[in-house]
């Protein structure tokens, strides 16, 4: 009577490990959202960022030293060279579009712009999928309007 306790104990035991193993397995899976991998360089600081849906991610970095703003789109998922593009303007259509478009294997990007206390217009796209925001980050973190295209 005790050998088969031992032995029912056991397999629920192995049952419970398989079913973990499972889990966990099927957790990684899944595809992690795209991290800021420092690209625009030391003393930015992330300040905004916006999902490119199933893509990965734009983000929007500042400078205090510089007074620039610098824009990011990371995949989440490294891999065969793939169209991207970053851009970055100000609001208020005092300066350039910068931008950076091709193709690339994990990030399009950094660009740049001086925009010390201006909103800023910036976004990005991964394949066919594309984001922009529009008037944030004034000098007091605004919001901005995001569009998911």
């Amino acid at each position: 009577m005790k050998r088969s306790r031992a032995i029912a104990g056991s397999a629920v035991l192995a049952v419970a490990s398989i079913a973990t193993m499972t889990a966990a397995t099927t957790a990684t899976a899944a595809p992690r959202a795209a991290a800021y991998n420092g690209a625009c360089g030391s003393g930015y600081s992330v300040v905004n960022s916006v999902p490119v849906t199933g893509k990965g991610t734009v983000y929007l970095t500042y400078s205090a030293k510089t007074g620039k703003n610098c824009a990011v789109t990371v995949r989440n998922s490294p891999g065969k060279p793939v169209y991207m593009y970053t851009y970055l303007t100000a609001t208020d259509g005092s300066s350039d579009w910068v931008y950076d478009s091709g193709q690339y294997t994990s990030y399009a990007g950094p660009v740049y712009l001086p925009a010390k206390g201006i909103c800023v217009d910036w976004g990005g796209s991964i394949e066919s999928v594309s984001v922009s925001v529009s008037g944030s980050n004034c000098g007091r973190m605004a919001a901005g309007v995001v569009r998911h295209h």
